[in-house]
């Protein structure tokens, strides 16, 4: 998991450099009719990130991959990060991915490779794997890193 999290780490500095060029006016406008605007969608993963780090950790403490959701549209508007400092958004992302980078250097092979039968993986991974089939938390992080490159992606260049 050591090239996983350098990989993060080169993906967070790489965007957060391109990110802090974006003017605040652009960075407010939505990317399309009824889409979020960068902020949001850079508010959206500092919750994506919040969550996970959590769950990471959980994680390796308990058998399952079973965890509580969360409504991502009531937490983005709730924070109001339509309306955030754009440069401390940039920053707070920055750190929070820093941080699970190093929380993901950190777990042993054992836990990151167990398969797991009782998971809900289904509902909250962004690629979703069938209740029925096993989990493990290694799948978990590659998809929240996929999930995160694909939020990426959507904020214009």
């Amino acid at each position: 998991m050591n090239e996983v999290a350098a990989g993060l780490r080169e993906i967070v500095d790489r965007e957060a450099e391109r990110l802090a060029a974006l003017p605040d006016a652009r960075a407010k406008t939505p990317v399309a009719p009824g889409k979020w605007s960068p902020k949001e969608i850079i508010g959206h993963l500092v919750d994506s990130a919040s969550n996970n780090h959590g769950r990471f950790v959980r994680a390796q403490l308990t058998d399952d991959l079973t965890f509580p959701g969360y409504d991502q549209e009531a937490w983005v508007r709730l924070q109001d990060y339509a309306n955030a400092d754009w440069s401390s958004l940039i920053t707070l992302w920055r750190a929070c991915n820093l941080h699970i980078a190093h929380v993901i250097e950190r777990i042993p092979d054992e836990a990151l490779t167990k398969p797991r039968t009782r998971h809900n993986l289904d509902e909250i991974a962004w690629k979703t794997i069938p209740r029925h089939e096993p989990a493990t938390l290694e799948y978990f992080i590659h998809d929240y890193v996929a999930h995160l490159k694909h939020h990426l992606e959507q904020i214009p260049r």
